[in-house]
């Protein structure tokens, strides 16, 4: 999610590869994008394997708990990308912005989603 840092709109959304940290608005970082997409879509092609195994009535339960852990493994790397891009661009840069407090605010609430 993007994070406004005064009650101005943006009025332009970069295009891809242009640097969208302007003093109105904070974005995810092009790599952390990318590499939190590389993971979803493995928990994506996870998943989908789960869901067709449960078509087959000989499927056996741990071998489903065990694909079920390895979606959750997933998901949780993207949220280690997503995390990680967000500390490195925009809390580790919040003093120079001069918004320190509602990063940390920000943050705060963020750590009860990982």
């Amino acid at each position: 999610m993007a994070k406004e840092t005064t009650a101005e709109p943006l009025d332009v959304i970069p295009t891809e590869g242009e640097n969208c940290h302007t003093a109105h608005h904070l974005c995810m970082p092009e790599d952390s994008r990318k590499r939190a997409a590389r993971r979803l879509a493995i928990a994506r092609g996870h998943l989908e394997s789960i869901r067709r195994s449960l078509e087959d009535p000989n499927v056996y339960c741990v071998d489903v708990l065990r694909q079920i852990k390895a979606v959750q493994g997933a998901l949780d790397g993207a949220a280690s990308v997503v995390l990680r891009g967000h500390l490195e661009a925009h809390v580790a840069t919040a003093a120079t912005r001069g918004d320190e407090k509602e990063l940390v605010e920000e943050l705060m609430d963020a750590l009860k989603y990982i």
